[in-house]
């Protein structure tokens, strides 16, 4: 399929623009995949999540979504995924819970990007398994959107839904929102009847927490980092920042650094915590955080998770830095 988003198309900001997209890809859909199955990969972020209403909308039970818990995933993730779209949505879903396997993959690999193609192409192979456990799949769903396929040409990083996938991959891809932006992405969900929590859901990357527990990946670390990222959500919460800030979130790097806990030395990690705003993931300008709801977050994410002693926030906007920093 063409990798171009048409220069033509007008930008889908209104309900009626979107309307049409989804009348347009419904049709596209089906004469993709006539009475064939669709497999695809369901993480509960706003891509993905798309998608999957798409392929709904236009195959019904041909389609099969799969999430896969690869230990890579926000704290209560894999439970509220389970809960909206099996309990609530009546979706054919099968859970995978994958961690050990895909920790395996990932033991002392520091690359970014090489951690990237290895749960992009472990994510691959799950599919792969449970396609061989179903008759009649032929297709692979992904939610790749836009900025992923211009940041992967450029060779700013691979991601895990455009780039770094086997060549002997034997699915056919469905990627209907491909050539939209996040905020097309938003209006498209909410004209498919997606809830606003769901619509709202600040973008996580493909590899998930793999990017934001810097360097090589310890299990321990990796606590760090969801602990402390359950922390910073909750706390947006409560302030109301949850609807005004984009994308937040907490990354730990492979470091360590000297402190003082309960009168004695400590020599633990950092945690740095991410707020940035944005329309379509391109730039991204920092938010400005009150000065009280950082001394708190301070307070909690020192005292509530093991092997941290300091917390510092990153006001580089986009460009120079990336928002993610892997």
């Amino acid at each position: 399929m063409e990798l171009r988003r048409p220069e033509e198309m007008a930008r889908i900001t209104n309900e009626t623009l979107a309307d049409k997209f989804i009348e347009e890809q419904v049709s596209l859909i089906k004469e993709q995949i006539g009475n064939q199955k669709v497999l695809l990969a369901l993480s509960g972020g706003v891509d993905s999540s798309v998608v999957a209403a798409l392929l709904s909308k236009a195959i019904g039970k041909q389609l099969y979504c799969v999430h896969v818990n690869t230990g890579l995933l926000r704290k209560g993730e894999s439970e509220e995924v389970i809960d909206v779209f099996q309990n609530q949505m009546d979706a054919n879903l099968i859970y995978i819970d994958a961690t050990d396997r895909f920790l395996d993959k990932l033991k002392n690999v520091e690359d970014p990007e090489t951690k990237r193609k290895i749960i992009g192409n472990e994510f691959i192979e799950v599919f792969a398994e449970e396609a061989g456990k179903l008759e009649g799949i032929k297709f692979l769903g992904q939610g790749t959107i836009w900025p992923d396929i211009l940041e992967s040409e450029k060779g700013i990083k691979a991601h895990h839904n455009s780039g770094g996938l086997p060549e002997d991959m034997e699915f056919e891809l469905v990627e209907p929102v491909r050539i939209l932006f996040k905020d097309e992405v938003r209006l498209v969900g909410r004209r498919l009847g997606l809830p606003e929590s769901m619509v709202d859901r600040q973008p996580f990357p493909g590899p998930g927490l793999g990017v934001r527990c810097l360097g090589v990946i310890e299990r321990k670390r990796l606590e760090a980092v969801r602990e402390s990222d359950a922390i910073l959500r909750e706390e947006f919460k409560k302030a109301g920042l949850n609807k005004t800030v984009w994308q937040y979130f907490t990354v730990v790097p492979d470091f360590r650094t000297t402190g003082v806990k309960d009168g004695k030395r400590s020599f633990e990690w950092p945690v740095i915590i991410r707020a940035v705003n944005s329309v379509d993931a391109m730039t991204a300008t920092v938010e400005e955080i009150p000065f009280d709801l950082m001394q708190k977050l301070v307070q909690r994410i020192t005292t509530e998770v093991e092997g941290v002693n300091r917390v510092l926030y990153d006001f580089t906007p986009k460009p120079t830095g990336t928002i993610e920093w892997e």
